[in-house]
């Protein structure tokens, strides 16, 4: 076993090399819980996100942990700065989660975290039927020699298919990219393209709420201030500057 550091959402991430092969192993004690409750559906969401995740081989558990076993993939993590040669790559597995239907046991998967940021309107634009990662950022795309795979699908919803990209853009602009340039990556995104303009203008405002609250909550994650402020910079494209000046909903 060799323990690394993958990933928030278990209490243990190690390789294991055993007479079977190789394996990622993730962990999470068998309590009820965020992290419970998140490998279980990394376990349910695995058999329909394999074209574009590494596969789960196994599972296990007992009163004290429950285990999964994973492929073990070659690659490293992703480059969203502008001028990289991963974007394209990354951008066309994003777009390829579009034709990928939920597993039938998605039961409350709702997307809701922007919706106390936002009003009872603008919440309904983002729903839908769209099975959503959500959780983008560098780490979580990998690049091998042949192939690309978004992992540690963690926390998978179902919602308004334009999300995914929409987290993208916020993304590349703190990566470097203008949120002009960033939008015209992820044009081609049939999630983003087929998208209300309306819809997306009420999710950079929600966007905005959300990540300066979490900055306000945390300031010593710098990361979390870059994220507010990549989140600004789109609103202010999208012509919602006033977003900045707004607080959360109650």
């Amino acid at each position: 076993m060799r323990p690394i550091s993958r990933g928030q959402g278990a209490d243990v991430t190690a390789l294991a090399s055993c007479e079977r092969g190789s394996f990622f192993v993730k962990a999470c004690r068998n309590r009820p819980g965020g992290r419970r409750a998140s490998i279980a559906r990394e376990c349910l969401v695995n058999p329909v996100v394999r074209t574009v995740s590494p596969a789960l081989r196994w599972q296990a558990e007992d009163d004290d942990w429950i285990v999964l076993g994973f492929e073990v993939v070659e690659g490293r993590s992703s480059d969203f700065s502008p001028g990289s040669p991963d974007l394209a790559a990354v951008v066309g597995v994003l777009d390829s989660i579009h034709d990928l239907a939920p597993p039938g046991e998605v039961g409350e998967w709702r997307e809701t975290r922007w919706d106390r940021f936002t009003d009872d309107e603008s919440r309904t634009q983002f729903r839908g039927n769209a099975l959503l990662f959500t959780d983008i950022h560098p780490g979580n795309v990998m690049i091998g020699v042949r192939r690309t795979w978004f992992v540690d699908w963690s926390w998978p919803t179902v919602g308004a298919a334009f999300i995914d990209p929409a987290c993208l853009v916020v993304q590349l602009i703190a990566a470097g990219h203008t949120a002009e340039q960033a939008e015209a990556w992820v044009a081609g995104c049939r999630g983003w393209a087929m998208a209300d303009p309306v819809a997306i203008d009420a999710f950079a405002v929600a966007t905005v709420r959300m990540n300066r609250r979490q900055a306000e909550r945390l300031p010593e994650a710098g990361w979390l201030g870059d994220m507010a402020e990549a989140a600004h910079l789109w609103a202010v494209h999208r012509g919602v500057p006033e977003a900045v000046t707004l607080g959360p909903r109650d």
